[in-house]
């Protein structure tokens, strides 16, 4: 699973009261059936949701505890707070947050692994996190770490795993791509799998896709259209099972497993939906929603744990801070391949609070579209949920022509790829062909204040550190605030951010 819903949506999808009740309907059956059970998180419970943002996650991990998870991968989001915050995450979570691959100082900086017993079945449980970490954090926060291959270290410590237990699962924040086609990302599970021999089940998470596969064997393709409800067939690879159940805590994932002989098989798997919907015509001809399958009710207690985390929340988040005369579009596939209106809107917000010529902003900092029609604090912060502070550097020409260089090689698809404001680029082949600033070609001698935020400063998402730069100033405001702000003084106007041809790739 990759970030978890606190409450259910306001469709009463999914949401940690419901996940209980059906978490606890299938270890009563596992159990009646003479069966134990271990039940794994892929990791990334931190960002996402304002109400449990705004409150360190305390309401995710003390649910999740309540539900009584068993152990979780870290996933890089768990990194996007001070390491302090994760530590204190740690002990309300109250089970093991694993990864082997992650160094401090020579060592191992968190618990690499957890061994369980279930019937006399003693069952090795390893966490993994993409090494991608580090370029997908503020440096200030993950500097001190080191991201190590995961495959390196599963392969080092599988013969340690296999000595302490009968079955080794891996826990994994790496991503699962078709084939071991990863593209820009670090590789994922399948390449794990085909290099390191001894896995018998991997538990994902990161890509934010249901593992279901077209084909069961071999070089087989995902079915990126799975559709709730219906079989779904895990991943094979080099004789290990790989599963991942999405995001938001939309789905249940439940592998049933016979171990007998020294041999683990797989019985049956299943990709349980957690009240998910879809839409249909009522009799009426009036479109309605309805559940793909059997509704879950919602768990009492859990409830009654999460109301005080939810009223908190909503005190900060329900107040309203402005108004838009239209969408603007976040959508995680467009703001990260092709300039947007939001990715507009955000870099032109920074750079006049900035009071800078022009504004890049990394688009793995846009998390949501905002609505048109009134808009609140909680749809400022599902856009910029990271706490990310407004700096600006003072570039002599020549510098920020490399800059907007290093900007423009960043990747279609990746958090890396740049939105703009305040300049006009032709950009061909990876490379600024011309730049333009209010009408005129940047001049080499000339100082440009330029805006980011403090993650792209520090050399967040591969971008030039520019943190130790003599012209870096720290704003000390933080990008949500400043969006808040804007909002309170301007209505917006979608047309006015609209990329138009500002940005032109060849």
């Amino acid at each position: 699973m990759t970030t978890m819903a606190v409450l259910e949506n306001s469709d009463g999808e999914y949401g940690l009261a419901a996940r209980k009740t059906l978490i606890d309907q299938l270890r009563a059956e596992i159990k009646a059936s003479g069966g134990h059970s271990l039940l794994i998180d892929g990791g990334d419970v931190n960002m996402g949701v304002p109400e449990s943002d705004l409150q360190d996650a305390e309401p995710d991990f003390k649910g999740m505890k309540a539900i009584g998870y068993d152990a979780m991968a870290l996933g890089n989001h768990e990194f996007d707070k001070p390491l302090s915050t994760l530590a204190k995450q740690m002990e309300w979570a109250g089970f093991p947050m694993l990864s082997a691959n992650i160094y401090k100082d020579g060592k191992r900086a968190y618990k690499p692994y957890e061994v369980f017993e279930r019937g006399g079945l003693k069952v090795a449980v390893v966490g993994m996190t993409t090494d991608d970490t580090r370029k997908l954090t503020d440096p200030a926060v993950t500097g001190v770490l080191e991201f190590k291959k995961p495959s390196e270290e599963a392969a080092a410590l599988m013969p340690e795993l296999k000595k302490q237990a009968h079955v080794v699962i891996a826990a994994t924040h790496m991503g699962h791509y078709t084939n071991g086609i990863s593209g820009v990302n670090a590789p994922g599970d399948v390449e794990m799998a085909r290099a390191v021999k001894g896995f018998d089940l991997i538990v994902g998470g990161h890509s934010q896709n249901p593992v279901c596969m077209l084909e069961q064997l071999g070089a087989s393709r995902r079915n990126d259209a799975y559709v709730p409800g219906t079989a779904c067939r895990p991943d094979v690879q080099n004789g290990t099972i790989i599963v991942q159940a999405h995001e938001w805590g939309k789905f249940v994932g439940r592998a049933d497993f016979t171990y007998s002989g020294g041999e683990l098989k797989l019985d049956k798997y299943t990709l349980i939906p957690v009240n998910l919907k879809k839409t249909v015509k009522g009799a009426d001809g009036k479109d309605t929603k309805v559940v793909y399958t059997t509704e879950i009710k919602e768990d009492p207690t859990m409830l009654a744990l999460l109301q005080p985390f939810q009223d908190k929340g909503r005190a900060a988040l329900d107040v309203q801070v402005g108004e838009s005369d239209g969408v603007l579009n976040g959508t995680r596939n467009d703001v990260r391949s092709k300039p947007t209106n939001m990715g507009v809107f955000i870099a032109s917000v920074m750079m006049q609070k900035a009071k800078a010529d022009l504004a890049i902003m990394n688009s793995g900092g846009v998390r949501d579209s905002m609505p048109a029609g009134k808009l609140s604090y909680k749809d400022v912060l599902k856009v910029q949920p990271f706490g990310n502070q407004l700096v600006s550097i003072d570039l002599k020409g020549n510098e920020l022509m490399n800059y907007l260089n290093a900007a423009a090689k960043m990747s279609a698809g990746s958090g890396a790829f740049p939105q703009f404001a305040g300049v006009r680029l032709v950009i061909a082949g990876g490379a600024v062909q011309s730049a333009t600033i209010q009408g005129q070609p940047i001049d080499s001698a000339k100082t440009y204040r330029l805006a980011i935020n403090s993650f792209q400063a520090n050399g967040g998402d591969g971008y030039p550190k520019l943190s130790d730069h003599p012209g870096f100033v720290n704003t000390g405001f933080v990008d949500a605030d400043v969006m808040r702000e804007y909002l309170s003084k301007n209505k917006v106007t979608v047309a006015s951010f609209e990329p138009g041809d500002a940005v032109v790739r060849r």
